[in-house]
């Protein structure tokens, strides 16, 4: 049985954690409080962006312009999305397994894969296969609208030259504090809606839009614009998600903390009693040997 002081320097060092852990809980609950507000107050906008695209492709054909350009794909390029900090569970990893299967089953299919990391967990993983092209760390704390136009323009550049054929984004969706999934999405080349699609998807919207300049014209402009929308948008869902998934985290480590003292207590209390009746038995014993 260990001794009475391990026991206690033990108690105390997980104490200590179970401190720091908590801190950390609220400190991410206060992140995420800014996070959230901050994503929910763009999601409507990222929609209202997708649906005026969607009704501006409808009348038009792939490869009218370049970042519409049908190419046989013979090399993808996936966009991936983390956090720049751990100690959020397996919310990085689940994004990054994610992306690792998509990129075996395109190389199974004998494309070449390419990898844009965007968040510092991503690049550490991602740089021993060779496949980072590019990546951009340490600004998922901080990050703005500049930064997702940095990105999407290195996107829609390396494919409008050849690099790319494909790209595909994947980030973490904030669903809820308690739940936050990997999702992918097809980014480039962007493919026209049809018709017909557009108006399944709302009936209650009637009539025809007349557009001047001509939507080729607005697509020019708009399609580099709609780009940074969607990568701007999955870095404010990854920023959002890092912090519910920390404040779980931690959360756990200090209910699990909390047990392990609860252990140790028991564990010191025991040693604490066989220390005791050790001592009593040795004055029992010197006592006896005195009358003798």
């Amino acid at each position: 049985m260990p001794g009475l002081k391990d026991v206690k320097n033990k108690i105390e060092g997980v104490t200590k954690t179970s401190q720091i852990t908590k801190a950390m809980n609220m400190v991410a609950s206060a992140k995420l409080r800014g996070a959230q507000e901050k994503m929910e107050r763009f999601r409507p906008y990222n929609e209202k962006f997708a649906a005026a695209m969607s009704n501006l492709s409808g009348g038009m054909e792939a490869g009218n312009l370049p970042l519409m350009e049908v190419r046989d794909v013979q090399s993808v390029e996936i966009v991936v999305v983390t956090s720049d900090r751990g100690l959020c569970g397996s919310f990085n990893s689940n994004i990054i397994s994610k992306a690792e299967k998509l990129m075996k089953e395109f190389e199974g299919q004998g494309k070449k894969v390419s990898i844009v990391c965007v968040g510092k967990k991503a690049y550490q993983y991602f740089r021993k296969t060779g496949k980072v092209r590019s990546s951009y760390t340490d600004i998922m704390g901080t990050f703005q609208m500049f930064n997702a136009r940095e990105i999407s323009m290195d996107i829609s550049e390396n494919f409008m030259v050849g690099g790319s054929d494909d790209v595909r984004l994947v980030y973490g969706k904030f669903h809820s504090v308690a739940v936050q999934k990997p999702e992918e999405e097809e980014l480039l080349p962007i493919k026209p809606i049809d018709d017909d699609g557009g108006q399944a998807e709302s009936a209650d919207i009637t009539g025809a839009y007349t557009y001047e300049p001509e939507p080729g014209e607005i697509m020019e402009v708009l399609l580099p614009l709609f780009l940074n929308v969607q990568i701007f948008h999955s870095m404010l869902e990854v920023g959002a998600s890092e912090h519910a998934a920390r404040m779980t985290a931690m959360d756990n480590a200090t209910n699990a903390c909390k047990d392990i003292i609860h252990d140790l207590t028991q564990l010191y209390n025991k040693a604490r009693q066989a220390a005791i009746t050790g001592d009593l038995m040795d004055i029992v014993g010197g006592a006896e040997a005195l009358k003798g």
